[in-house]
């Protein structure tokens, strides 16, 4: 019943953001390009404009200890919710009052002076071990309380804890579910160019425990979540010729899968985690065409057979379609068909090449990069074909990927710069708005979202 209760205070706050969600999509056309901040609290997106909404973290109380910890807490809470663009976090010194007590009410008429909207509160302290952080979540206009919760953990996963509260707050008030408590596996690039050391790495997806994998291999190519998150597809060309493998990240395994004469690229997993589907490459090299293996009984299944190159498969998040790229009309184009082959679709028709489609997880949108004038655009469309939009463009952007909640993509930017540049990984909402780039150790490229982790 409280749960009831709680959602149904918050509605008013999730039919704003969703409302301007709406607005933002119906606002930007397929022309449109990169979103910029423009000052501390708007964000401009060209055809709407939207402001975010004034949230205060106010400091978490500590005990004995945790002061440290209480910090991080607040901060992490504070940059997930500015990172998204929705939010704009007050800083604390303009806070009037200083919470003292966590089970005290709030004052809010001294939160509605500083414009704020939202506030936060939240405690820190040990408990046998673990950490116990604890946080109330108010609407300051109605003094109402939308969420609030506890949580346990070892002092090592702290920024988790963290995470999973942003979550919880971005989903009380926007009604979409979070997506911070996930993670990003790319390739990780150091050196010069011409020489250039790529590695499987992984992160937080605020940029944050950066790790390289110990996976050996002289290229690593397109790594690729499981649906567990706790696996990892690529290619690799440490044997010579390209193969896709499977690492665990838990265990440190690697595996192949399929010893395959000629080279395989491209994986994926299906929704289920029981297959993998790759392209293979034909014996005289001209042509590849997509193959699904089960995981299980190692067997293999051919789901085109077509004198092309039909590569970059995706599946829908039902298992029932797979969206892939193919030149067999001529030119570079996405095609979708159902998941155990069969007739193909093609559904890109605009001006240029069409490449790396990606479904998300909700199922509504295929991301693509599109290469037209010399340019490379990240956009989506939906499954059909139909409604097509550009949210930036650029030198060189391509491989996009999807938060698990489907409002955020993220993706690689080659900027040129000679000898010394290199790619980097940059976000930007399914609206077009708020782009910016997400702070990786080396340069970074082939970015791929986990799931929301356990």
């Amino acid at each position: 019943m409280l749960n009831k209760i709680m959602t149904d205070i918050a509605l008013p706050w999730r039919r704003l953001f969703q409302t301007v969600a709406a607005a933002l999509m119906i606002a930007i056309s397929a022309t449109l390009a990169v979103a910029q901040e423009d000052g501390p609290n708007k964000a401009v997106v060209r055809g709407g404009t939207v402001e975010p909404i004034n949230i205060a973290i106010a400091p978490f109380l500590a005990g004995a200890g945790s002061e440290d910890v209480a910090a991080t807490v607040a901060g992490v809470i504070a940059n997930n919710l500015a990172r998204s663009g929705y939010f704009n976090p007050l800083p604390p010194e303009s806070f009037i009052e200083r919470i003292s007590d966590f089970e005290q009410q709030p004052n809010f008429m001294s939160w509605r002076q500083v414009q704020a909207r939202g506030l936060v509160t939240g405690q820190v302290f040990s408990e046998g071990g673990k950490l116990r952080v604890s946080f109330k979540l108010y609407d300051v206009n109605t003094g109402n309380l939308l969420a609030g919760q506890s949580l346990a953990a070892s002092p090592k996963v702290v920024r988790r804890l963290a995470h999973r509260i942003s979550d919880q707050i971005y989903k009380a008030l926007t009604g979409f579910d979070g997506y911070f408590d996930t993670r990003i596996v790319f390739v990780d690039e150091s050196g010069p160019k011409a020489t250039r050391i790529k590695k499987l790495a992984i992160m937080d997806q605020d940029g944050f425990n950066p790790r390289t994998l110990p996976v050996s291999g002289d290229l690593l190519l397109t790594p690729r979540f499981s649906p567990t998150a706790n696996e990892v597809t690529f290619m690799s060309f440490g044997s010579g010729t390209p193969r896709v493998f499977i690492y665990n990240i838990d265990t440190n395994q690697k595996e192949i899968v399929g010893d395959f004469p000629n080279m395989s690229f491209a994986p994926r997993y299906s929704p289920d985690g029981n297959r993998i589907i790759m392209s293979l490459q034909s014996d005289d090299g001209a042509y590849s065409n997509l193959f699904e293996m089960n995981l299980q009984t190692r067997q293999l299944h051919q789901l085109t057979n077509v004198s092309a190159i039909n590569t970059a498969p995706s599946y829908s998040p039902d298992g029932a379609s797979i969206a892939f790229e193919s030149d067999r009309g001529g030119s570079q184009q996405i095609y979708v068909m159902p998941a155990g082959g069969g007739e193909a679709q093609r559904i890109s028709f605009g001006k240029g090449r069409y490449s790396t489609p990606v479904w998300s997880p909700d199922g509504q949108w295929i991301a693509f990069t599109k290469n037209a004038n010399g340019k490379f655009a990240i956009g989506v469309m939906r499954p059909n074909g139909q409604g097509e939009r550009v949210l930036t463009e650029g030198y060189h952007n391509e491989g996009p990927t999807w938060s698990p909640n489907s409002r955020v993509i993220m993706f690689f930017r080659e900027s040129g710069g000679g000898e010394n540049g290199g790619p980097q990984l940059y976000s930007v909402d399914v609206t077009g708005y708020n782009e910016q780039r997400v702070p990786t150790p080396e340069f970074a490229s082939d970015p791929a979202w986990s799931p929301r982790l356990n």
